[in-house]
């Protein structure tokens, strides 16, 4: 069966809202939609309109705590798609999101600190950012550095029971010696900002050789 052409359906094109957070600004923006949207943004996101280089958008105030951005951002998208909009939220924003796995959260909480630093308006605040980036044992460079050294050792202790050119893995070796010691220094300057802390170490001495495939990294601790 063939339909005339007044029978065919008509489709309706709904405008499409993009809310994402800019990796250069770490500002959580909205663009697309039309004045309804705006509307819907401002009111129950609490969104601001900007001007930009290719027409206004919206955005989050800049000093927002990171959840209430989040919040904000949720719920505004939300109220768009009830309205009949299509929208893509930046899952990292979303807080209806079921918890996903375990790197997504580490990349919010990397977002967090990308925002906290941004914001920080004294030292004390850049010291809390820089607590959690090289703190002894709970930082993210302290952990990260662990990492580093169970895959270089693993790595490096089976290339040599296969009789294979371990030099790639004591590479990585003197890499995490390195990763360690500039650890130590951002420590030392988190201990400066803070302003309480010990007072700043003297440099410690660059690693000069590459490590042993047997022998593991050091690693600085207090």
């Amino acid at each position: 069966m063939t339909l005339a052409h007044r029978d065919k359906p008509t489709f309706l094109v709904l405008d499409y809202v993009t809310i994402t957070r800019d990796p250069k600004t770490a500002l959580v923006v909205a663009i697309g939609g039309d004045q309804r949207a705006a509307g819907l943004l401002q009111t129950t996101g609490g969104f601001h309109s900007a001007p930009g280089p290719r027409g206004d958008y919206h955005r989050l105030p800049h000093a927002l705590p990171f959840e209430e951005q989040r919040q904000g951002a949720t719920a505004a998208a939300h109220s768009l798609l009830l309205a009949g909009y299509s929208v893509h939220l930046d899952p990292t924003l979303n807080t209806l999101a079921t918890q996903g796995s375990d790197r997504q959260a580490a990349h919010r909480h990397l977002d967090q600190l990308t925002s906290l630093g941004s914001d920080a308006a004294d030292d004390r605040q850049v010291a809390a950012v820089l607590t959690e980036i090289a703190a002894p044992d709970d930082g993210l460079l302290p952990r990260l550095t662990q990492s580093l050294i169970a895959t270089w050792a693993s790595w490096g202790r089976r290339l040599n029971d296969t009789g294979r050119d371990p030099q790639v893995a004591m590479q990585l070796g003197a890499i995490v010696n390195n990763l360690s010691t500039l650890t130590w220094q951002i420590e030392q300057i988190r201990n400066d900002a803070d302003r309480t802390g010990p007072a700043p170490q003297t440099r410690p001495s660059p690693v000069s050789t590459a490590p042993s495939p047997l022998a593991a990294p050091a690693v600085r601790r207090r």
